[in-house]
């Protein structure tokens, strides 16, 4: 009896140990080549586009799709989506604005046409394309912008510190479920818990940098919420498509989608708020 018990404990830390092992190499790298030069990190964003891409269009697939062998029109929309995005950050790297954000468009409608054709959800296809697009917009137009390698890496310490401590307080206190029906595992406690984290993570980094503390804590924590809210999103499509995880890519993470999401709806809406409004996200120095 005790036997099936242990087993599944050992196969439970084991999945921890990789799951710390590899966020902590992801966290690592992610960190090196967005302070190394804003091309690396660009060419970096549309590497991990692109094999999001290629969950996507294998997630929304219509129940006809799904039954079929043949895979070649969902490589199709990946290739339309891969390069739309391709596009787009050039173009946003020659300050080329508006076009980028053209040629993601465009890229939703070809796709959305494509997928129409076959009678293949084309509304989500074409989502796809934007769900993916506008985040990598979005990191690229916030780490060109000044100081923009210090706020995307804050932004980072903020989404990577609510993930870990949501985790890890949801493990340990459990309690009521948030959305049960969306996030079986997401609890209240969790979900506090991995704000504070967010929280005291971004504290200390504001301190070091010697900004302002008290309201950069402030602001982390109300901005995890968002983090939050991303993976929340990413949850239901995966519930709407019975899907429990989006790929198997990375070890203890699942896939590209399951590592991003929380950094997609993070990276959009601090994008918003620094152009939009032209808040600093410092909360000191330069902005």
């Amino acid at each position: 009896m005790s036997q099936p018990h242990s087993g599944g404990r050992a196969r439970a830390v084991s999945e921890g140990v990789l799951r710390v092992v590899f966020g902590t190499f992801m966290a690592i790298t992610a960190a090196a080549v967005l302070l190394y030069s804003a091309e690396w990190f660009a060419g970096l964003v549309v590497i991990l586009a692109l094999f999001g891409a290629r969950e996507w269009h294998r997630l929304v697939r219509s129940p006809a799709m799904r039954e079929r062998a043949e895979l070649r029109p969902i490589h199709f929309q990946t290739v339309i989506t891969a390069i739309a995005i391709c596009l787009s950050v050039f173009l946003l790297l020659e300050d080329m604005i508006l076009p980028a954000f053209a040629v993601l468009a465009v890229g939703a409608l070809v796709s959305f046409f494509f997928a129409k054709a076959r009678d293949d959800n084309p509304l989500w296809h074409a989502g796809g394309v934007l769900y993916l697009g506008l985040p990598a917009l979005a990191l690229v137009a916030l780490r060109t912008s000044p100081q923009g390698a210090l706020i995307v890496l804050g932004m980072f310490l903020i989404v990577w510190a609510t993930d870990t401590g949501a985790l890890v307080f949801g493990k340990l206190i459990g309690g009521a479920r948030i959305a049960p029906k969306l996030s079986p595992g997401k609890t209240w406690a969790g979900t506090i818990g991995g704000s504070l984290c967010g929280a005291l993570m971004f504290a200390i980094f504001i301190a070091v940098l010697g900004f302002d503390v008290g309201i950069g804590a402030l602001y982390a924590f109300v901005f995890s919420f968002v983090a939050h809210g991303g993976d929340l999103l990413e949850s239901m499509v995966k519930r709407r498509f019975g899907t429990k995880d989006s790929g198997a890519i990375i070890p203890g993470h699942g896939g590209v989608l399951d590592r991003m999401d929380s950094t997609f709806a993070a990276a959009v809406v601090l994008a918003l708020l620094v152009f939009a409004t032209g808040f600093n996200p410092l909360f000191g120095g330069q902005s």
